[in-house]
């Protein structure tokens, strides 16, 4: 498992969050250690164009909305320590620099989280059609579409201006300078 981030909304549109997920291997995932949650200034997030913004250095991350520090993410001295790793594994990122695994090319991937029984969505969120503990959670989820499907407002095309996640721009910048 290299890594990923999730942003954006979780348990409705007034709330985000930025959770970077990494690890040697599933399930050593210690997205607990670099996750932040955060509200809306004003309304929800679905109400106008909001920018995120990560700043991927050689020595840290930095997560924004809308020019506002969310999440700083410093390993130290490199990531398997800043988990607490022991002895027990071998170091799959030995050999990279104190950002490994985040010290080569990654894929950006926009997505809506939907779903899930790792707890993401916890059990007591409001209108919530499915249990984390239930073995038929996926079906529960697809059976209660009625209930969440037209909140994503989907077109004839699956395509529309009021659909659940709209993308105006993604800009990427590669930043060259001594201290980069």
């Amino acid at each position: 498992m290299a890594g990923g981030n999730d942003d954006f909304g979780n348990l409705g549109n007034q709330y985000g969050g930025t959770t970077l997920h990494w690890g040697p291997f599933w399930p050593h995932n210690f997205f607990e250690k670099t996750h932040a949650e955060y509200a809306a200034n004003v309304g929800s997030f679905a109400d106008d164009f909001h920018v995120w913004r990560l700043d991927w250095t050689k020595d840290k991350m930095e997560f924004y909305v809308d020019e506002v520090l969310q999440l700083t993410v410093d390993p130290g001295s490199s990531f398997w320590d800043f988990a607490g790793m022991d002895s027990t594994y071998d170091n799959p990122w030995a050999a990279g620099s104190k950002m490994a695994p985040f010290d080569q090319k990654f894929y950006l991937i926009l997505n809506v989280a939907a779903g899930g029984t790792n707890n993401f969505f916890p059990d007591d969120v409001a209108h919530k059609p499915w249990s984390n503990l239930s073995p038929t959670a996926p079906l529960d989820f697809w059976e209660a579409r009625d209930e969440w499907l037209p909140s994503w407002q989907a077109g004839e095309d699956r395509i529309s201006e009021g659909a659940a996640m709209q993308v105006d721009y993604v800009r990427v910048w590669k930043m060259e300078s001594a201290e980069q």
